[in-house]
């Protein structure tokens, strides 16, 4: 409510409005909502009494704000709680070798790019195919039949011919046959933890990683 209504609905009651000491006030309390159905009570015409089920509903529902307002805080103080230990959990990971969904992985000199294909069902044959910045295929790496689950593959730096390719980014693409049909997977990359940044409000809790960059901490699908 605004001064101005304040002071209306105090002398409609037969109050005076009360004195503001340090600040404005914008809206009623529950001990004023209270001092005001109390003085209306008092007020009310004998002859024509006030229906006393439209004052218990104005209190449900003053009651039921108030109820949501502290629900509200609770819920700002659950997410504040949540978002402090997934900070703590993710420090901890410094150093260490993370999962991540990505098409890309960074190849440094004389390394290996690492990664792994989360298979839902079992497939007769599984490929991981290595493409330089072009998109021409260096490397195919076969993994043959495999069972559903995590199914870990490795790349040396080394193209078709045994010519060490040059470092940089190439993309991944895993395929799986399975009865006789082709389907392309999601690839995870394994890549270090070399930073943890913390969130602002609302915002997600990233990590940097070596080759990969900035990415949410809730896209790691596997800790080594």
């Amino acid at each position: 409510m605004s001064t101005i209504e304040d002071a209306k609905l105090f002398s409609d009651l037969g109050l005076s409005a009360p004195v503001q000491q340090n600040s404005k006030r914008n809206e009623l309390g529950q001990e004023d909502f209270l001092k005001l159905m109390t003085t209306q009570l008092q007020s009310q015409d004998p002859f024509k009494p006030a229906d006393n089920a439209e004052f218990m509903s104005q209190l449900a529902q003053f009651g039921t704000v108030t109820g949501i307002e502290d629900l509200k805080t609770e819920i700002q103080n659950l997410a504040g709680s949540l978002v402090s230990n997934q900070t703590f959990q993710a420090a901890g990971m410094l150093g260490r070798t993370v999962l991540i969904p990505a098409t890309h992985a960074v190849l440094e000199q004389g390394g290996v790019i690492e990664g792994a294909v989360e298979l839902p069902n079992a497939v007769s044959s599984l490929n991981i195919g290595i493409y330089d910045p072009a998109g021409q295929l260096v490397k195919n790496v076969s993994l043959g039949s495999q069972a559903p689950g995590m199914v870990s593959f490795d790349w040396d730096g080394l193209a078709t011919d045994g010519k060490v390719v040059p470092p940089g980014r190439y993309e991944i693409r895993a395929e799986a046959s399975s009865g006789g049909i082709n389907e392309a997977f999601e690839v995870l990359i394994a890549d270090e933890v070399q930073s943890v940044s913390l969130p602002a409000a609302g915002a997600a809790l990233t990590m940097e990683l070596a080759g990969l960059g900035k990415v949410n901490f809730s896209d790691i699908r596997q800790i080594r």
